[in-house]
């Protein structure tokens, strides 16, 4: 176990979710647990609060009507937008002994109905926007035998989320034990996952509720999130990245959550309900970090800005820290509060993570899987390496699978917060443990001296070229990446000849940022300029990294809903 990089030794620990509910329903009680508008399109919206006290009583409500209904030890699908019914759906059927499948609500209809039925879920509750397609759907799904609607809706085959905690109070008013009287088996499937299927089919991922409660345990031992927060739950909630750390983790603590109002309004949000912790991906952050810079630009503040950087660097070396009042004016512009920037799912350039610190802003770099909980690596609030994943959680063992020369091989790791396996597949189940029990995480790495984890690359993406070098395409489309107007990249294979193989890049520019760097330009001149930007990282990469020919796009690259590259399908489609 590693203990290196415990902050905080004293930690709460968690074992389940009816533990979970019950400590900060009654510890919290009387705290503002979620905060959102009734309807922020209209002008005249209204702020609705909910207690932690409203949230253990809705739960507890709601799980005693289903499990009036019979729904004990059976499956229900929750999909919808980040909302407090969907939070209440969550506690209610994981603490009555049922297990939940939180759904993506950005799948295609096909899909949506594919992982409904995959999952053998005998209910479904849902937005309303989904009406239309559950009521078809229970057409031919005979599993399926209530549809359960978030929103106010009347529709004959369809009761209403309000409803069933309406019934679920009078249950107890009249004394109903039963919800209470439910045992739960921390070591038992309580969650069921689909993966984003960046390669193929989607797997089905069993976690526990102990996996789960071992990730937070782990997360209150390397950072501090208590009742003074509030947190904006803006990435999909259905993610275990954000239902992990900002609901689950954030709840466990007395955080307070507000619902993001949109991507458009995410700047907004961060100002009106004075975010003090923020779970994102970093696309969101590099933006709002650049869209400071150019202010500070703007006003012609950048080498004021460099100087006091500098001064406050100095300071914090003798242990004063005044980043927060230096730049007071810069975090306005994030509500005044943010503190903590929680991201994850890709790299994030080290000129961010560096410009946030400088003003104040920790941010912590967490890694892992929809198979480990998510979170196996992470940096805390005192231990960083910029250019790392963090560094492995105490409560588990991870090393580097059959290294080579370089210290480099496969990421493996061991622990409470493993997955149980994969829902009904038992080859995929072999396939993803190693003889002595590791989880394979499908990444290739090292770890440095100090400890921290680098990723450099998917094990299924590594192009192994014909003199036995392996090349881990990720690292160079960072690389690519970095150029101002490139968005995206993909750096894929092809043969030569019979003895050599071509490194290619696919490269998505945006016409916009291009044209106000460069000016207008054709389409032979955009890729000549591209090239030319491709050319010098080739200088700085050894020989058999070099990229060899580039196409150039406007094309976003297809994706998933998470954001994640198809790559095989992206592969299919380039000749």
């Amino acid at each position: 176990m590693n203990n290196k990089y415990i902050v905080y030794p004293n930690g709460r620990e968690l074992h389940d979710f009816r533990e979970l509910l019950n400590y900060s329903t009654t510890t919290f009680a009387n705290n503002v647990a979620y905060v959102y508008k009734d309807d922020y399109t209209k002008k005249d919206f209204k702020y609705i609060e909910k207690k932690f006290s409203d949230v253990g009583n809705d739960s507890r409500a709601l799980g005693t009507k289903l499990l009036d209904m019979g729904l004990e030890g059976k499956t229900i699908v929750v999909v919808g937008r980040n909302r407090y019914e969907w939070c209440i759906s969550y506690f209610a059927i994981t603490t009555s002994n049922m297990v939940v499948s939180p759904l993506d609500k950005a799948l295609p209809e096909n899909e949506l109905v594919n992982s409904i039925e995959r999952s053998g879920a005998v209910a479904v509750i849902f937005d309303d926007k989904y009406k239309d397609i559950m009521l078809e759907m229970k057409k031919t799904n005979s599993n399926v035998k209530y549809l359960i609607c978030m929103d106010d809706i009347k529709e004959d085959g369809i009761i209403t989320f309000n409803s069933l905690v309406e019934d679920g109070r009078k249950l107890l008013d009249a004394g109903s034990k039963i919800y209470d009287n439910i045992t739960i088996d921390p070591e038992k499937m309580s969650i069921m996952l689909f993966t984003s299927g960046t390669t193929s089919r989607s797997k089905i991922v069993m976690l526990c509720q102990r996996n789960i409660c071992s990730d937070i345990t782990a997360l209150n031992k390397i950072a501090i999130v208590g009742p003074t927060d509030t947190l904006l739950s803006f990435l999909p909630i259905h993610h275990t990245f954000e239902c992990t750390i900002t609901f689950l983790f954030g709840f466990s603590n007395g955080a307070k959550v507000a619902f993001c109002d949109g991507l458009k309004h995410i700047a907004k949000n961060l100002q009106e309900y004075k975010i003090s912790v923020f779970v994102a991906v970093p696309l969101v952050l590099e933006t709002m970090y650049k869209k400071i810079n150019k202010g500070i630009e703007e006003k012609g503040k950048t080498k004021l800005i460099n100087s006091l950087i500098k001064v406050s660097n100095a300071l914090r070396k003798v242990h004063i820290d005044i980043r927060r009042k230096l730049f007071k004016q810069i975090l306005d512009n994030f509500g005044g509060n943010l503190r903590i920037v929680w991201f994850g799912s890709a790299p994030m350039a080290k000129e961010t993570i560096i410009g946030f610190n400088n003003f104040g802003v920790e941010t912590i770099q967490g890694y892992g899987l929809t198979e480990t909980s998510p979170v196996i690596t992470a940096e805390t609030d005192k231990y960083k390496c910029p250019g790392s994943v963090g560094f492995p959680l105490y409560n588990e063992e991870l090393k580097i699978d059959n290294p080579d020369e370089n210290g480099e091989g496969e990421i493996v790791v061991k622990g409470p917060m493993v997955m149980l396996g994969y829902y009904n597949d038992e080859e995929k189940n072999k396939e993803a443990f190693t003889e002595d029990g590791f989880f394979r995480t499908g990444d290739y790495g090292y770890i440095n001296k100090e400890g921290a984890v680098f990723i450099t690359g998917r094990k299924k993406d590594i192009i192994v070229l014909k003199n036995g070098k392996n090349v881990y395409p990720q690292e160079i489309e960072f690389l690519i990446n970095e150029i101002p107007f490139v968005t995206e990249s993909l750096v894929y294979q092809r043969e030569e000849d019979s003895t050599d193989t071509m490194l290619c890049a696919k490269i998505v520019y945006d016409e916009k940022l291009l044209s106000q760097e460069l000016g207008d330009k054709t389409p032979d001149e955009i890729k000549d300029e591209i090239w030319s930007r491709v050319k010098e990282i080739n200088k700085n990469l050894p020989i058999f990294k070099h990229i060899k020919k580039i196409d150039v796009t406007t094309e976003p690259l297809v994706k998933t809903t998470t954001q994640k590259v198809k790559r095989y399908e992206e592969l299919k489609n380039l000749k």
